[in-house]
């Protein structure tokens, strides 16, 4: 599919990602969020730990739980979510408004305290993420195909692993990249483009 394939106007006359469609949050995901530069290490550890719940759903599931993530896991506050205990675990579990799967749950807290020692040793979340940036100024797309990971990608998975994180393959730290803003995947074309 070519990059003119992959563009769409919506209602409001606005050239856009195929992706994000016409449903209004996810417009303002595309338009707002996606691929804007983050550095808060609160925001970028929310995105790491959804991106991990996404795995196998549709983005604008986690979308719509996004609100209710934030209230269920403490604003994603590094220190009050590395402290949640098996009483936290059981009341996630039991939350109809977050996605009800143990080994994420257990995954962010785990990854809570993880985040803990890395921003210790560099300063920052964003100062480590930054150092897997992609050397390439341009959009990594091929022909309008869109990549589902890139080296860096590849290279944070295997990093964070070895650190201890979990859900952090390498298709999702690329996902993590493109919504953090550390590569610019808007298509040729969009309005949003940066």
């Amino acid at each position: 599919m070519m990059s003119g394939d992959r563009l769409r106007v919506g209602p409001d006359g606005v050239t856009r990602c195929w992706w994000c469609g016409d449903d209004p949050l996810y417009v303002h995901y595309h338009d707002e969020e996606w691929g804007h530069p983050v550095t808060s290490d609160v925001r970028l550890f929310e995105k790491l730990c959804l991106e991990g719940f996404q795995a196998g759903l549709a983005w604008i599931t986690i979308l719509r739980k996004r609100e209710h993530f934030r209230a269920a896991f403490a604003g994603f506050e590094l220190q009050a979510v590395a402290a949640f205990d098996e009483g936290d675990v059981a009341r996630l579990l039991a939350d109809a408004g977050i996605v009800r799967h143990r080994g994420k749950i257990e995954s962010t807290i785990n990854n809570a305290g993880r985040a803990l020692v890395l921003r210790d040793e560099f300063g920052s979340i964003f100062d480590y993420v930054s150092r897997f940036r992609p050397a390439r100024s341009t959009r990594l797309t091929v022909s309008g195909d869109l990549f589902a990971t890139c080296p860096e990608s590849v290279a944070m998975s295997k990093d964070l692993k070895k650190r201890g994180w979990s859900f952090v393959g390498p298709t999702t730290m690329y996902a993590f990249m493109q919504a953090m803003g550390l590569v610019n995947d808007h298509i040729e074309g969009c309005e949003r483009e940066a």
